[in-house]
């Protein structure tokens, strides 16, 4: 058994790219945590999409062991996600931890998810050990003037590492024993256990992820004792539980301090969620749950069908195979006129989507489509009542709405002095609300960092791309949700030949709704194939028409065939032609094919 003085549980906090996974992967190498013929670059990040993208979607756990001044320490590093649709996950892993490894790239400085998490980690009580990360590229020192002015650390706190050539690695591990406390231990207390992440084996059920807050879990006799999962009010008795290594090490009990895994047993990922407490069943009553639990809640919409029809099934099964490891993945069956049979999907942001649809894609071989995204919007309709709405098909009558309230959020964009003008316009051109500035740097860079609030319906219409592109790549962006606000929000429908095409129609702010519409049209044009007779496409709201364009007739040339003779004769058969083609008009149906709509959202997603 461990003594609690000779664990640290600490988990690395960076911005997207600063490091941190080389910097794991050093660790993992010094401590010998991996064998040297399993080890790969980027050894936590386990999926093909994190390799590729460099952010971390899914967290990894692994206990190290270092020995020093003759004696052995556990350190637990628990990992966290990459991206801003994770906050709530990265709070949970950072409430399993009593420090944190700040980590800060030499030459970008400090970014808006370093601010975001270190705010975090300080709210939490953890203790801090700032780091400068890629030491051994020759670029001027941006992030020790950020750490010491912008962040109140002392020089001598910083320490100087290099993922590649393992710099400064040993010194952060005697460093992480000296500066961060053990866990803190109360005597005789009732099991209390923080879930901080689950992950499902077919073998062993839904496995928890927990770091042990008081008491202790072991075997009594051959089994060990039922237990309860708060959230979820589940009961459940472990088959295994043990440490996590570079496999599952199964031990005979988990002690105060310890960070391990209970393999449940359960079938259902939703029944044990990050942030949950788990007790002993005996003791439910008498046990309190930690605090910080937040029930999951999906933020963005969207609805998922086969390209092929003939591959419902398949989808139901792989949607049912993403949903064993994604708890916060909500599904739901839904139907389209034009689509046929899909899935209505509930996730955490625009990132969790366009990662659902490549796992599709890549891991089960299948070929999706998938309608843009949208937040969850509240109407109060007139008679008092209130609807929320995740789907346009579900949007009530113009006539039934009295008020809607749409999602806003609080954005902090950390960017150089020099683009705040162009960043101002475009938050403003977002129906954004500008807030404060705050200059970060008393010498060396001109970073300043930027807070404002805008609707999140906005986030998703290409706000990050653009702010990406107006601050060449330079700012950085960080959102959390603040309020809900009222909005003037209409549905835009398409009508092709005077006909109403539900599978197109968006929700718009009602004064962009207008160039909105004739940019769809355009689109639109640009995809449907052209017909024998004139195509008028229309965008409307209600019953009024916003914006209209033709798609031109093919034009055959019924004169060709004539050879010699007086102008009458063409005449008459380009009358003849003229009459064909009005009754062409006025009978003939035009259908969108699925692969014209994935092409067309495509088109949409990209000039977003």
């Amino acid at each position: 058994m461990t003594a609690e003085r000779q664990i640290r549980n600490f988990a690395i906090i960076a911005h997207i790219d600063h490091g941190k996974s080389t910097l794991a992967d050093r660790l993992l190498e010094i401590t010998q945590a991996i064998p040297a013929r399993q080890m790969r670059e980027r050894f936590l990040d386990r999926l093909e999409l994190e390799q590729e993208k460099g952010v971390t979607i899914k967290l990894q756990t692994i206990r190290l062991e270092y020995s020093w001044q003759g004696e052995v320490y556990i350190l637990n590093l628990i990992d966290t996600p990459g991206h801003v649709d994770f906050s709530y996950e990265v709070s949970r892993s950072l409430a399993a931890c009593e420090g944190a490894v700040l980590l800060v790239d030499k030459g970008q400085g400090i970014q808006a998810q370093t601010l975001a998490h270190l705010r975090l980690a300080r709210s939490l009580g953890l203790k801090i050990i700032p780091v400068v990360s890629k030491n051994d590229l020759n670029r001027p020192d941006q992030a020790t003037i950020a750490l010491e002015e912008e962040l109140g650390f002392k020089k001598e706190e910083i320490i100087y590492t290099s993922g590649k050539t393992g710099e400064g690695v040993e010194e952060l591990l005697q460093a992480i024993i000296k500066r961060i406390p053990p866990p803190a231990v109360p005597e005789q207390s009732p099991l209390q256990a923080l879930v901080f992440d689950s992950f499902f084996d077919p073998h062993r059920g839904v496995v928890l992820l927990v770091k042990i807050k008081a008491g202790k879990i072991e075997k009594t006799g051959s089994r060990f004792p039922p237990l309860f999962l708060y959230g979820s009010q589940t009961k459940f008795i472990p088959l295994e539980i043990g440490y996590l290594r570079a496999e599952l090490d199964p031990q005979s009990s988990l002690n105060a301090g310890e960070v391990g895994y209970l393999a449940s047993g359960l079938k259902k990922i939703q029944q044990a969620r990050a942030g949950d407490t788990v007790v002993l069943f005996s003791q439910r009553q008498k046990t309190p749950p930690l605090p910080g639990y937040q029930p999951i809640k999906a933020r963005v919409f969207a609805s998922v069908f086969p390209l092929e029809s003939r591959r419902g099934a398949d989808l139901e099964k792989a949607l049912a195979q993403l949903a064993l490891n994604d708890a916060a993945l909500q599904i739901n069956p839904t139907r389209s006129p034009l689509l046929g049979n899909g899935f209505r999907l509930g996730l955490l942001g625009e990132f969790h989507l366009q990662i659902t649809r490549e796992r599709l894609e890549r891991e089960f071989n299948l070929s999706v489509i998938t309608t843009p995204p949208q937040p969850r919007y509240r109407i109060q309709l007139q008679n008092k009542d209130w609807k929320e709405i995740t789907a346009v098909t579900d949007w009530p009558d113009p006539s039934q709405i009295k008020s809607i309230l749409e999602p806003w959020i609080e954005v902090q964009i950390i960017t150089p002095v020099q683009y705040l003008n162009a960043l101002i316009r475009l938050i403003q051109n977002h129906r954004g609300q500008v807030g404060s500035t705050q200059t970060l740097s008393l010498a060396g860079s001109n970073n300043l960092e930027l807070r404002a609030q805008l609707p999140y319906s906005e986030l998703l219409e290409g706000f990050y791309q653009r702010l990406k592109t107006v601050s060449a790549g330079y700012a950085s962006f960080d959102y959390q949700f603040c309020d809900e606000k009222e909005g003037d929000i209409v549905r835009v429908d398409f009508l092709i030949n005077h006909r109403l095409f539900p599978a197109l129609s968006f929700l718009s702010p009602r004064d962009k709704a207008v160039i909105k519409g004739r940019s769809f049209l355009q689109r639109l044009k640009e995809i449907i194939p052209r017909q024998q007779f004139s195509l008028p496409l229309q965008a409307a709201i209600g019953g009024r028409i916003i914006a209209r364009t033709n798609l031109p007739a093919w034009r055959k040339d019924v004169t060709a065939k004539l050879y010699g003779g007086d102008r009458t004769r063409k005449d008459k058969l380009l009358q003849k032609q003229k009459k064909g083609k009005k009754r062409l008009q006025q009978r003939g149906q035009v259908s969108l094919r699925p692969a014209d709509l994935r092409r067309l959202w495509l088109a949409t997603e990209k000039s977003s």
